[in-house]
């Protein structure tokens, strides 16, 4: 039998309407900013998608709704007018509570239905998660599409749920942990989340071969690496290609350039199949060279996001990082001679984090020069090493997370006071996404030589050449760059109407806004300049020789609608009607549509 099956990501806690009073020690924490739940937070959790994928090839009615940034008013209204018989919640640290709270709202609607939590906070915490929320009937752990499939399975043949293996239940009214599933060898047998849902995210691989005291990859993977063919790989590309507005896409996986053999494959088959995109990844500084940044560049790579952590070699060292500062800086060098840009995470408050290392770090960055660099402060997540020791060692109980209404536990894990005051001075100071290296025109002209009659490359030169007031050749390049097929041409068009403004072509510059506008209008530097060049034709600036400022930037920069699933966008009018599930087609963007800026 069919069953209807709501996958869920929850609000961090009951979100107020603006004016509106949070409830009484349900809602933000105290001190709560806004900003302090960065954008990647909104973003629905890449396994919600996997797990609804399954269920729909299976032959289930599957619906995927992104409640993160809801109003609790509202999501009382969702959750009272979808009836499903299968509540699945992601739960992820920053968002427990709100979990807990849904799961409530759920079972007081609609007791028939069962709730299944999962996520990488759940995982390590089930057994607590049970005892603290009565109205959560199972838990998956880990990896969680064969666990979850038949859970789904046994509901829809009214079979029980005990026993299941990868979930933990009750039996007489405590947790009991069913036996240990064995990760999924063949990643190939899963259905592809891209066939059925909108997403700029995609995962090739699972797990980390390596184990930095602050992550819990391990816990959520098992331990090892496993990937998806070359050919599944590239057939989700060209699914997610064929559904986005935008021809960009981030590949999330832990760390993706981990067997650098497999992505030099995936590389070259981009390239024969014709996919055209831009697109970014995560690794580590210890598993690229020239040849592979080389090709991947060549392939569309157009960001590189380091896990740094830290310039000290003292904390490196200390975290399990198990890779040099020299090599954090060789990395560097390496990407930024083939023109892939580089963005640095770094972290405060990691064991044996002193001022003097924090000092190192400063320096190192000067050092390195990445073109980004982004620092977090430490949070203690359950299922890490340092959350197994700092627990060992008596300074943390689990309970907390059930206690306490933080969004993360930010902590320094041994810093003196007096060094965890400077740090946490500085990063107040210094938050979010700051600019670093940036290359001159020199520099791409070598770059170019290096790739050759690249369009990446070409425009790339074209933004360097306008700003030193090259105009001519900015011209030039990004033309070639349009002539070359570039992925993204509202951004070559763009820059040729800055150009054009430049040099006093008041109706090529409308005309080119125009042509970007009807071919590929999804970008956001490219609609605030249309909105800024329709602002000054309306204040006449042409005829009263008004400045206008237009921006000729083109950085990977990856935008999307802020719509249902990928993002808590509005919910459509038949949110609620389970229709027969049919394949969606690719997504067309509506015209005019406010678009959002999504970090990674």
């Amino acid at each position: 039998m069919p069953l209807r099956i709501a996958l869920l990501y929850p609000p961090p806690w009951k979100i107020p309407r603006p004016g509106e009073a949070p409830p009484s020690g349900e809602g933000p924490p105290a001190g709560f900013a806004e900003g302090d739940l960065d954008s990647d937070f909104f973003q629905t959790p890449y396994g919600l998608f996997s797990l609804g994928a399954q269920a729909i090839r299976a032959g289930h009615r599957v619906k995927v709704l992104n409640l993160s940034g809801f109003a609790w008013s509202r999501v009382e209204e969702v959750i009272a007018a979808l009836e499903a018989d299968v509540y699945g919640l992601s739960c992820w640290t920053a968002n427990r509570r709100g979990v807990g709270y849904v799961a409530r709202l759920v079972k007081r609607l609609r007791p028939e239905a069962r709730v299944v939590v999962g996520g990488p906070h759940a995982t390590p915490l089930a057994g607590e998660m049970l005892a603290h929320h009565p109205e959560v009937d199972l838990i998956t752990v880990g990896e969680s599409e064969e666990t979850f499939r038949e859970i789904v399975d046994r509901i829809a043949t009214g079979q029980a749920l005990e026993g299941i293996a990868g979930s933990v239940y009750r039996s007489g009214g405590q947790p009991v942990f069913g036996p240990k599933r064995p990760a999924i060898a063949n990643l190939d047998q899963l259905e592809s989340p891209h066939r059925h849902f909108d997403t700029h995210i995609v995962m090739t691989s699972r797990g980390c071969p390596w184990q930095c005291t602050f992550c819990g990859a391990e816990t959520s993977w098992g331990r090892g690496y496993r990937s998806q063919s070359i050919p599944y790989v590239v057939d989700a590309l060209a699914s997610a290609l064929g559904r986005l507005p935008v021809k960009m896409i981030q590949i999330k996986d832990d760390t993706f350039t981990a067997n650098q053999k497999r992505v030099r494959e995936i590389c070259r088959a981009i390239v024969a199949r014709g996919l055209s995109f831009l697109w970014s990844c995560d690794t580590r500084v210890d598993v690229l060279s020239p040849d592979l940044l080389r090709e991947m560049r060549l392939a569309g790579c157009q960001r590189l996001s380091l896990g740094v952590e830290s310039g000290s070699q003292t904390v490196l060292d200390a975290i399990q990082k198990k890779i040099s500062v020299q090599e954090i800086v060789d990395a560097a060098a390496m990407a930024k001679k083939v023109g892939i840009r580089v963005r640095f995470y770094m972290m405060l408050g990691n064991r044996r984090e002193t001022a003097e290392t924090f000092r190192e770090t400063l320096a190192f960055l000067e050092r390195a020069a990445p073109h980004e660099y982004l620092f977090s402060c430490l949070s203690i997540y359950p299922g890490t090493l340092d959350f197994d020791d700092a627990r060992r060692a008596g300074w943390l109980d689990p309970e907390v997370y059930f206690r306490g209404d933080f969004q993360e536990l930010k902590t320094p894990f041994d810093a003196s006071p007096a060094d965890a005051k400077l740090m946490n001075e500085w990063f107040a100071r210094n938050k979010g996404l700051q600019s670093g290296y940036r290359e001159t025109a020199a520099d791409f002209r070598a770059i170019l030589a290096e790739l050759g009659d690249h369009h990446a490359a070409h425009l790339d030169l074209a933004g360097a050449l306008y700003l030193e007031g090259d105009l001519a050749g900015a011209e030039h390049h990004a033309t070639r760059a349009l002539e070359l097929g570039h992925p993204c041409p509202g951004l070559c068009l763009n820059t040729l109407a800055c150009v054009a403004f430049r040099r006093g072509d008041v109706p090529a510059m409308q005309d080119l806004f125009l042509r970007a506008a009807k071919t590929d209008p999804q970008h956001d530097v490219l609609i605030q300049n249309v909105q800024r060049a329709r602002a000054w034709f309306k204040d006449r600036g042409l005829e009263r020789q008004l400045p206008l400022e237009l921006d000729p930037r083109h950085d990977f920069v990856l935008l999307e609608r802020n719509a249902q699933p990928t993002l808590p966008g509005p919910l459509p009018d038949d949110f609620a009607v389970w229709a027969e599930h049919l394949p969606a087609e690719p997504a067309r963007p509506a015209p005019g549509k406010k678009l959002r800026v999504i970090g990674d």
